[in-house]
């Protein structure tokens, strides 16, 4: 396996992995793809996408409306 640059972060997430990204722990990850607050392995693998996490979190947390608008514009909106 090779290194990745560094900062570069991978898009296919491990379970271990996607729970540290969420800032939480592997049960609690468990917990929030049982209640849809971030989706499923991707189909026919055990990785988690993860733009699809951010998204989901976006979503979640009122960044982005289910309708899609970007972070950017959610931004542009909400500037002061």
């Amino acid at each position: 396996m090779t290194a990745l640059p560094l900062g570069m972060l991978p898009r296919g997430l491990t379970r271990e992995q996607a729970a540290e990204y969420c800032g939480c722990s592997v049960e609690a990850f468990d917990d929030w793809v049982r209640r849809g607050y971030v989706p499923a392995a991707m189909p026919g693998t055990r990785r988690w996408d993860r733009k699809a996490i951010d998204r989901a979190l976006d979503r979640r947390s009122g960044l982005v409306e289910a309708a899609g608008q970007s972070w950017e514009e959610w931004a542009a909106q909400h500037a002061d």
